[in-house]
């Protein structure tokens, strides 16, 4: 290919700019810094120079590559840059391409950047329909696209008449405590989930708070049980992205199969499999994560042992780490995908699940579905659910009915969910059952009630669990010690305080300072760094001591060794505990982010929006902090118009998987 000849500008100017808005905390530093990297490799065209910042800086805010088409019409908007900034920018890196077809041939041209088609010598960068990726991204995106495309398409034989009769015991409708009306003609979603993931090695179920998706795989485990060919040899893993969705998901089919053990008897030994599972785990711990690396013990040349893998709180799961998952699984495994295609997404890049689910709603079955769905469960999949839908829609089955989250705070999470602001508003200030209060306009003064002694109808903050270190066990046996602090831990597990923003007066770094002060004041704790009532979350995988990133733990001390302080974690109704000073990475959590808290759930949540509308305040994060709360939800919010706007604003995360997962097999020279 013919190469142009690339204009340079003085890219030294560039990067002073570049660092003044990285100084200023509108950029992250890494993006300059990546530029530097390649301008070390021979880039030398500023323009490009510029771009890379962008990539690098979009990639922390979760997205797996930059638009081309994005980054041309609206770089303001992309990068979070006024207009007076961007052109300060766009002056240093004069001259910039014109339009989209310039940044694709410059790019095109650019010998750091492989577009794909053209020779590929390993370049950093990858140019791919329009889409600048980092090239691991690229590999990753392409990877998951592949195999997910392969496993929707791999069929099992199922025995239709034995998987008929199993699934008609499994969901004898006598056992649900709302069957449905004479008048309901709506499928029973969570049937056709468990008949679907018979026949292929990839499922995903997805469905918003209560529609039952671990009920429903609960049965679905039983039914696999129930028809494999060799029950005792069948291998289950359960896993989740955090060490609380893994215990929660453990409890939650622990206690599914233990009522279901009752219902069907001595014909399926259930017992047998609820012990043959063993505990579930964070998927760093089920890959086997080797400290100080971003590698794992199982990988593609290491498989995992297992015939059926769990993944719960699937929104959850970064594009890394999918490919990494999916690497690691055997070939003939069955991986079943759970979670809630609205809640937000990962922390890290990638939207993997809400790409999955973007045509969920629609259903799109086949007719080959529809009939195998009618000889399997006799249910009637309606017309508005059927169309040509890909491998990957036949495989993917949506939970429509809460069973469970159906009063004031359900309805208040579908308002905020169909982004109807109106109705969303008007849900909080009708205060039915005392189940919504909104505080707004607020005062830090608000929060640290809250805190201490909830709200008039919920009542139960940080007050109730801090009672209860007062009444301490006189016996020091290590049974009767282990009770009273899981009696603790529950405790504090009812109540929380969740921010939209970590930094401010508003955020989780100042509410956790100001509380502390206030007990501290009203005497309900004393003491320095590790006193005894501080909760604490873990910030980083540490296997040596078998704690990871999101874990809760409280602050008590060793009933044998004086005023020395372990902290003690709940695994599912037992306790385990870590001596304090061999936990390096942890912060008080009083309060938190709502991203720390998925997985979670809590009689009473509070939502503490900031000051001020931000990228991150989106209508996706305040879904999740509702859907958080059992009973009661408070939201505070210092300016009333904040809330409105959040549900204005959709999370948009770019990525190429969607695009991926409906074209042919293009995944040559990956690596």
């Amino acid at each position: 290919m013919a190469m142009t000849t690339i204009n340079t500008h003085n890219t030294e100017t560039l990067f002073a700019e570049l660092d003044s808005l990285a100084e200023d905390g509108l950029l992250r530093r890494l993006g300059p810094a990546f530029a530097r990297f390649m301008a070390s490799l021979g880039m030398t065209a500023a323009s490009q120079i510029l771009i890379c910042t962008a990539l690098s800086e979009l990639e922390g805010r979760g997205h797996s590559c930059l638009m081309l088409q994005d980054f041309v019409s609206d770089p303001c908007t992309l990068l979070g840059l006024s207009t007076e900034q961007w052109q300060i920018l766009a002056d240093a890196a004069n001259p910039l391409p014109i339009d989209l077809p310039a940044w694709r041939n410059s790019l095109s041209n650019c010998k750091q950047v492989w577009a794909v088609g053209n020779e590929d010598t390993q370049q950093a960068l990858v140019l791919e329909d329009d889409r600048l990726y980092l090239r691991r991204y690229w590999r990753d995106e392409n990877q998951v696209a592949q195999q997910l495309r392969q496993r929707a398409s791999q069929k099992r034989d199922v025995d239709i008449a034995r998987a008929q009769q199993w699934l008609d015991k499994l969901f004898d409708a006598s056992d649900k405590s709302d069957t449905r009306a004479e008048t309901d003609t709506s499928p029973d979603w969570q049937k056709i989930a468990c008949a679907i993931a018979l026949r292929s090695t990839l499922t995903i179920i997805t469905g918003g708070p209560g529609t039952g998706k671990t009920y429903t795989v609960a049965r679905l485990l039983a039914l696999l049980f129930a028809l494999a060919d060799n029950r005792e040899r069948l291998r289950i893993a359960l896993a989740a992205p955090t060490g609380k969705a893994a215990a929660r998901l453990k409890q939650s089919i622990d206690d599914a199969l233990s009522g279901l053990a009752e219902k069907v008897g001595a014909t399926l030994p259930l017992a047998e499999l609820t012990a043959r599972m063993g505990a579930a785990r964070t998927l760093h711990s089920l890959l086997g994560a080797t400290p100080n690396t971003r590698a794992f013990r199982h990988h593609v040349g290491n498989l995992l042992d297992v015939d059926v893998l769990i993944v719960d709180e699937a929104s959850m799961v970064h594009l890394e780490m999918m490919a990494s998952v999916l690497a690691a699984l055997p070939a003939n495994a069955i991986l079943i995908l759970l979670g809630d295609k609205d809640q937000l997404a990962s922390v890290e890049a990638g939207a993997v699940l809400g790409d999955l689910c973007r045509n969920a709603q629609a259903g799109g079955y086949s007719s080959d579905t529809v009939t195998y769905v009618a000889q399997t469960t006799s249910e009637v999949i309606p017309v508005e659910f059927l169309g040509i839908g890909s491998a990957l829609s036949q495989q993917t089955v949506m939970l429509r009915k809460s069973r469970r989250f159906s009063g004031p705070i359900g309805t208040l999470a579908l308002a905020v969910n169909a982004g109807d602001a109106s109705k969303a508003i008007a849900c909080l200030r009708s205060n039915e059952q005392h189940a919504l209060s909104w505080i707004s306009p607020a005062q830090p003064a608000n929060i640290l009630q809250l805190a201490i002694d909830g709200r008039s109808g919920a009542e139960g903050g940080y007050r109730n669990y801090l009672s209860l270190l007062k009444r301490k066990p006189s016996d020091k046996a290590v049974i009767s010690y282990d009770k009273w602090a899981s009696s603790v831990l529950q405790s504090f597990e009812s109540f929380r305080i969740l921010c939209a923003v970590r930094e401010g007066e508003w955020g989780v770094s100042g509410l956790n300072q100001i509380i502390e002060q206030r007990l501290k004041a009203d005497g309900l704790i004393e003491g320095s760094e590790w006193y005894e009532g501080r909760p604490i979350m873990v910030t980083r995988n540490d296997y040596s001591t078998g704690v990871f990133n999101g874990d809760i733990g409280i602050t008590l001390y060793d009933p044998l060794r004086e005023k020395s302080p372990r902290v003690y974690f709940l695994e599912g109704q037992a306790v385990r505990s870590v001596l304090a000073t061999r936990l390096r990475h942890v912060e008080t959590a009083y309060a938190m982010t709502v991203h720390k808290s998925q997985g979670s759930e809590f009689r009473h949540t509070v939502l503490v929006l900031p000051k001020e509308t931000s990228p991150v305040v989106t209508r996706e994060l305040v879904y999740t902090g509702i859907t958080r709360a059992r009973d009661y939800f408070t939201l505070i919010s210092p300016i009333p118009t904040v809330f409105e706007e959040a549900i204005k604003q959709r999370t948009q995360r770019a990525s190429g998987l969607g695009s991926l997962l409906n074209e042919a097999d293009n995944s040559n020279n990956l690596e």
